[in-house]
């Protein structure tokens, strides 16, 4: 196992130097679920949230975490996203037995470090987004197995979530 990277010699939390680390093509994929009530999942489907467009505003909200990353998570370098993507589906496209969306992020950057952390702040608030704009039919709703699912570039190489 690797030592942490985010403390010096002297155990203090520090921000990584990357300016050494080439500039590679880098992608983090990072998924997680919402389960809710069947009725809010068909709700969200028929596009008749109280709110307007539950989906088309929690990939808008996806899209501006990743963004914002930096700015919420003290240690993380600033990035120039080249790309970010949030797609939805059905859990039960995933588990059978399960009701609610599963959200993917994709993000992407040309840079001397990665973007797992992008990817998985622009899932986070994906999610949390859906909740916000479906809490008045559902407070049940529970977010679930939030990760990074693959990831490719830099020094590390690529890693696949088994």
């Amino acid at each position: 196992m690797s030592a942490l990277t985010h403390f010096d010699a002297q155990g203090q939390a520090h921000m990584v130097d990357v300016a050494a680390k080439a500039a590679t093509h880098r992608i983090a994929v990072a998924s997680g679920r919402i389960e809710m009530l069947p009725g809010t999942l068909a709700l969200i489907e028929a596009g008749n949230a109280k709110k307007g467009d539950v989906l088309g505003i929690a990939r808008i909200a996806g899209i501006q975490a990743a963004k914002k990353t930096s700015d919420l998570i003290p240690l993380c370098h600033p990035l120039a996203l080249t790309r970010v993507a949030i797609e939805f589906e059905a859990a039960s496209a995933r588990k059978p037995e399960a009701t609610g969306i599963f959200c993917t992020a994709t993000v992407e950057t040309v840079g001397p470090t990665g973007v797992e952390m992008e990817a998985l702040t622009a899932v986070q608030i994906a999610l949390l987004t859906i909740y916000d704009m479906c809490k008045a039919v559902d407070r049940e709703m529970s977010i679930h197995d939030v990760r990074v699912v693959e990831k490719h570039g830099g020094k590390s190489g690529s890693f696949v979530a088994q």
